[in-house]
């Protein structure tokens, strides 16, 4: 993924002593990559703004980005650089910075680079699902290098997303429809030990802990809910999109996860009964990912998580009616941190059926909905909310609080 276009490139030395010259035209690399390559040492430049901070290495559905965006929008003289390993098959997200994995493990050389780079040109580190900024230098301890940023008069704080801090035996005890039920008891003991640990490092961590959805609070009840974003801009309604006829969507990113085996024999049933068009769409590139949902009237999100995340956010953003399986507490949750209900039509994996159907036949409520969907994602998701909460989390001030002082 390119660099931003007002990014110079800079070639940095062998070792973590900073940029040593301004870089030539350097090709990219291409799959499947090598551990070393020149484009590996080519970093953006950064500003001389008082707050440089520095967010990676996940950017899950392009978020490190979008919390960079509106961090650099929303707060006083901030500069934001989202960083994150390359991605193949047109599935990758926007970001300021990024390498394979091959470098990101194997490269010695990259990793002390990395090291050198953020050590010396920022003030501000979010870390992100317990995934190490720099890799095997660190022997993969984010904690450590908490320590070690913190040596350096970086201020930090770390980030969570989902499976990196979910506690999913008590998540699958709790809910009948939970996907952990059907996870391989090997594949659930890797999960099961790796947020464990990720967990107990966190109760001993001195620095703000976030996480991204507000069920993982259930995980984390000493952090803080940071919303996820997105750019209103791009996901917005376009009427000249939408059929004649009702179209509901249903695009999983993981069909286990968001229950795709329920929705689809739900609308097997509505479309048999009202005519209603029912799009099933798999492995959708990002960018085609708007004109999708554009022309959607009805969206279904996710069935078997309790929560909802960027693409019911995109969703609504998008003008669609969202329908998924939010749990009451979460719903009290977001009511309580935003004075705002979240407009998600509730249907857990077995009442899709019957919730859709209800919603064809009331046109005139599920234009109303879709109204309060996309006033609740620009004023939740927008990007303002969420640097706030990063404004406190990192001790940075707001625009608006500088203009009223």
């Amino acid at each position: 993924m390119a660099l931003r276009s007002s990014h110079r490139r800079t070639r940095l030395s062998a070792t973590p002593d900073g940029p040593l010259n301004d870089a030539e035209a350097v090709s990219r690399p291409v799959a499947p990559f090598p551990v070393e390559h020149p484009h590996y040492h080519l970093r953006p430049d950064i500003p001389d703004a008082e707050h440089r901070v520095f967010i990676g290495p996940a950017n899950f559905a392009g978020q490190g980005f979008a919390w960079a965006r509106a961090l650099e929008r929303e707060t006083v003289s901030t500069h934001a650089t989202a960083f994150c390993l390359t991605l193949d098959g047109g599935f990758a997200f926007p970001s300021d910075y990024e390498v394979p994995a091959a470098p990101y493990r194997q490269n010695r050389r990259w990793q002390r680079e990395q090291y050198g780079w953020v050590r010396q040109q920022f003030t501000h580190a979010v870390i992100e699902a317990g995934r190490p900024l720099f890799a095997d230098l660190t022997r993969l301890d984010v904690f450590y290098e908490a320590h070690l940023l913190d040596q350096a008069s970086l201020a930090t704080s770390m980030l969570a997303h989902g499976t990196d801090i979910r506690n999913i035996d008590r998540h699958a005890d709790t809910f009948t429809w939970s996907p952990y039920r059907e996870v391989p008891e090997e594949s659930r003991a890797i999960m099961r030990r790796n947020s464990s640990e990720y967990r107990r490092g966190l109760r001993g961590y001195a620095g703000p802990v976030l996480v991204s959805t507000p069920d993982l609070l259930d995980d984390a009840p000493y952090a803080r809910w940071c919303p996820v974003t997105v750019d209103p801009s791009i996901w917005q309604p376009d009427l000249g999109q939408r059929s004649d006829h009702l179209v509901v969507a249903h695009v999983p990113s993981n069909g286990v996860v968001k229950g795709s085996r329920d929705a689809d024999a739900a609308m097997d049933s509505v479309t048999k009964q009202t005519g209603v068009e029912y799009r099933r769409l798999e492995g959708v590139a990002s960018a085609s990912m708007p004109a999708v949902l554009q022309g959607a009237d009805v969206y279904l999100d996710q069935f078997r998580l309790g929560s909802y995340g960027v693409a019911a956010v995109e969703a609504m953003a998008s003008g669609c009616v969202v329908v998924g399986n939010v749990t009451d507490k979460v719903r009290r949750r977001v009511l309580d941190a935003t004075g705002r209900e979240l407009p998600i039509v509730q249907a857990e994996p077995l009442e899709i059926a019957s919730v859709v159907a209800a919603l064809v036949q009331s046109p005139e409520h599920l234009a109303e909905i879709a109204l309060k969907s996309r006033e609740f994602a620009v004023a939740v998701h927008g990007g303002r909310y969420s640097a706030g909460v990063f404004s406190q989390a990192l001790q940075i001030p707001m625009r608006q609080e500088v203009r009223e002082s």
